[in-house]
């Protein structure tokens, strides 16, 4: 597996083959409050512990048939260099190996955080392996100055429509590499705005595609004079659904996955990211972020009705804006991050399936 990281990001180990038992023993003085390690020797500390637990004895924990059948599913990982504007961009392709994948699909990640956050490998909550396991070949690119993309001075030059671009490149080179005219692409959340506008300027490219918890319009107009955002593990963590009380709600989400996922964004994302994409998303709330009637391909719109970040009144009138051939899936009890909450992720990832065939 061939993995593109820089000097403030990590190598992901394999969540599955540490086991739920040593995974919660190793997080657990972190589980709740989301501390990170901000300092280097706190980093340093972190990472030899996990590479610790690699080889230690799971006591507790036997896995499931399923996740045993998981398990034993290896994937193909490889990183295509792509270039534009002069800005290497961090492009990743992933299959199930040893197949022969028929289709592809493109993945446009959200407003803080990169492409990593598709790929959670945990028991079978991995969208990005999900899909692989459908039998395509998954495409994800990290925007300009995330992730493993070249990093920017100008933390306001990728905006929405920058991006766009970006993600049209990205899908260049994925028909190309794989020999198809058209491939599918989804979008999380600023991903959609992003997505929807290259599905409508490339509908040469784009078979079908998926807007997961669409932000519609303005979240409401703010000033953000820094061009970068300051990212923290309590940040990445603030997609996840809480109790009144203020606490996580474990019945929504498992506290060993909301931990992998803010060690992800922290590890890949590191303590800044763009703020260009969240200048156009501050808006005001009368502003129209996606064009519905543009889009040429058939669309799938699927959110939970619990998304604080949605306008669900505007995601109920979409499908009427949309071309023949599209579907809403509202999934009541669902929050922004449905793909990683435990009783919704299965219905989410059906609802994808059913509607890409």
């Amino acid at each position: 597996m061939t993995e593109h990281v820089n000097d403030r990001r990590y190598t992901r180990r394999d969540a599955l083959g540490l086991g739920v038992g040593t995974l919660t023993a190793l997080l657990s003085s972190t589980l709740l409050g989301c501390t990170a390690p901000h300092t280097a020797e706190d980093e340093a500390l972190y990472e030899s512990q996990r590479a610790a637990a690699q080889g230690a004895p799971d006591a507790d924990a036997t896995q499931s048939a399923t996740e045993q059948d998981l398990a034993n599913i290896s994937y193909d990982e490889q990183t295509i260099p792509l270039e534009r504007n002069g800005i290497a961009l961090h492009v990743v392709r992933t299959q199930v190996a040893g197949q022969n994948p028929e289709r592809s699909i493109l993945l446009a990640h959200g407003l803080t955080y990169s492409s990593h956050e598709f790929d959670i490998d945990y028991e079978d909550y991995s969208l990005v392996r999900f899909l692989a396991r459908l039998g395509y070949a998954v495409w994800r690119v990290d925007i300009a100055g995330y992730g493993g993309s070249s990093e920017l001075w100008n933390g306001y030059l990728p905006n929405s429509d920058y991006a766009a671009e970006d993600v049209a490149a990205a899908a260049e080179l994925a028909v190309q590499t794989d020999g198809r005219e058209r491939l599918d692409v989804l979008g999380w959340s600023w991903g959609t705005v992003v997505a929807s506008r290259m599905a409508a300027w490339n509908p040469h490219l784009v078979n079908r595609l998926v807007l997961y918890a669409p932000v519609l319009r303005g979240l409401g107009a703010t000033n953000y004079l820094d061009p970068f955002h300051y990212n923290t593990w309590e940040h990445a963590a603030s997609d996840f659904q809480r109790k009144e009380d203020g606490s996580f709600d474990d019945e929504v989400s498992d506290p060993v996955l909301r931990e992998l996922y803010c060690a992800s964004c922290w590890h890949y994302d590191g303590d800044s990211s763009p703020n260009g994409g969240r200048l156009d998303l501050c808006v005001d709330q009368s502003v129209e972020l996606i064009d519905l009637a543009s889009i040429p391909a058939p669309t799938l719109v699927v959110c939970g009705d619990a998304d604080p970040i949605i306008d669900l009144d505007a995601v109920n009138a979409s499908i009427s804006l949309l071309p023949e051939g599209s579907k809403l899936e509202v999934i009541h009890g669902g929050g922004h991050i449905l793909m990683y909450e435990k009783p919704y992720y299965h219905e989410f990832q059906q609802c994808i399936a059913t509607f890409l065939g």
